[in-house]
């Protein structure tokens, strides 16, 4: 039963600053975009998807603030080679999949990309430059962060089932986890040496946003140019500013304090984000999608995760 316009802006307004809390997580941020979506009718859907855009990509921003590039050169002197391909592969593999399974290109592109290379950060990089709408967002963050949490919870186990060193579950649940998150959370249950390789390689393999969110703002241009439609294409200035923050974190110490809290609200902001996306999911496009995007989600993510640990578990590759 929908709640009348009055009572959806007050739970409107109860859980957009409940998820800009330390007590929500971006999971639980969508989740009660989508629970609201499902109960109640948006009373600001047109102010929504502005505000939606510019405070997602200001939190992107805002996340350059938590990467140290000095940490992510030594991270891929000799992880760099594992992550380029990684993604390479993960990428050709969430395409043929996509036509495979019969899923709309973006929403392939999407979960892809999350996959490949750091999860919801990089949906939310690469969304608006693709031009992404809020249901291909919401769908495709929504198989992330369900194919995330498990990974926490199952990671630990497995790699102790297995007798994994440290140095080889550092590696692979760099490798195989979509947030970085995550990484760190599975990693610090392992041990003190799996983290700081889970967390370093990880850092090394998020930096890959830029080139791709770059890429991918090229190639939409060239489509739009090809096709002769007159499509407004957004340039991802905001790149550029999540590129000056991590060069400001790294060289630039004196403001360690500031870029910490600044990091922190970029985080808060994203999750607040998450909820604005969720919210704005109609239930009825939810339908129309269907589970295709989920079963890409999972094949593709049991596809990166087993044949990454085949390669650590034979020596094929370590770090």
């Amino acid at each position: 039963m929908m709640f009348r316009l009055p009572m959806s802006k007050i739970l409107f307004f109860a859980l957009l600053l409940f998820s800009a809390t330390p007590w929500a997580s971006p999971p639980i941020a969508l989740l009660c975009g989508l629970i609201f979506a499902f109960l109640c009718k948006h009373p600001f859907a047109d102010q929504s998807k502005a505000v939606t855009r510019y405070l997602l990509q200001i939190s992107v921003v805002g996340l350059g603030f938590g990467m140290n590039l000095q940490q992510v050169i030594r991270a891929g002197r000799s992880g760099f080679l594992y992550t380029a391909l990684g993604i390479t592969f993960a990428m050709l593999c969430g395409w043929a999949l996509g036509k495979l399974l019969q899923v709309e290109p973006r929403h392939a592109f999407l979960i892809s990309t999350g996959t490949a290379i750091c999860g919801g950060s990089a949906i939310a990089a690469v969304g608006p430059v693709a031009n992404a709408t809020d249901d291909e967002m919401s769908v495709s963050l929504g198989t992330i962060f369900i194919l995330n949490s498990i990974a926490l919870l199952i990671f630990p186990t497995i790699g102790t089932r297995l007798h994994m060193t440290q140095n080889q579950f550092g590696l692979w649940a760099a490798l195989a986890i979509h947030d970085t998150s995550s990484v760190v959370g599975a990693s610090a249950k392992y041990g003190a040496i799996a983290l700081a390789i889970g967390t370093t390689v990880k850092l090394a393999r998020a930096l890959w946003i830029v080139p791709m969110t770059l890429a991918t703002s090229y190639v939409v241009r060239r489509q739009t140019h090809s096709s002769g439609q007159p499509v407004k294409i957004a340039w991802p200035w905001f790149i550029l500013f999540f590129c000056l923050a991590a060069v400001a974190n790294t060289y630039l110490p004196r403001g360690a304090t500031l870029y910490h809290w600044l990091n922190y609200a970029a985080k808060l902001g994203l999750d607040a984000t998450l909820f604005l996306i969720g919210a704005s999911l109609a239930p009825a496009s939810l339908k129309r999608v269907g589970v295709r995007p989920l079963l890409h989600g999972i094949l593709l993510w049991l596809i990166v995760g087993s044949l990454s640990l085949l390669a650590i578990r034979s020596g094929w590759i370590s770090i």
